[in-house]
């Protein structure tokens, strides 16, 4: 399956910073060329079936329908 077609309209292209691997979830954290970092949590199984590491070029690809703010 390539990029476009893919239902998410916000991309951030980068660079895998950190992996933290947990049994079932991990924490997979990409640094974009701005200095961004996004963070996906997903499944173990998949960090392992697309052959994640740190420094591999990747898209984040974010789709979300409900963003919360509180106040401090």
């Amino acid at each position: 399956m390539g990029l476009l077609a893919v239902n998410a309209r916000n991309q951030f292209r980068g660079h895998i910073q950190e992996i933290i691997e947990g049994p079932v979830v991990s924490e997979v954290d990409v640094i974009t060329p701005s200095g961004l970092v996004v963070t996906a949590v997903i499944t173990t199984r998949s960090v392992d079936e697309l052959n994640l590491c740190v420094g591999r070029e990747v898209v984040a690809l974010v789709k979300s329908t409900e963003v919360s703010i509180a106040i401090l």
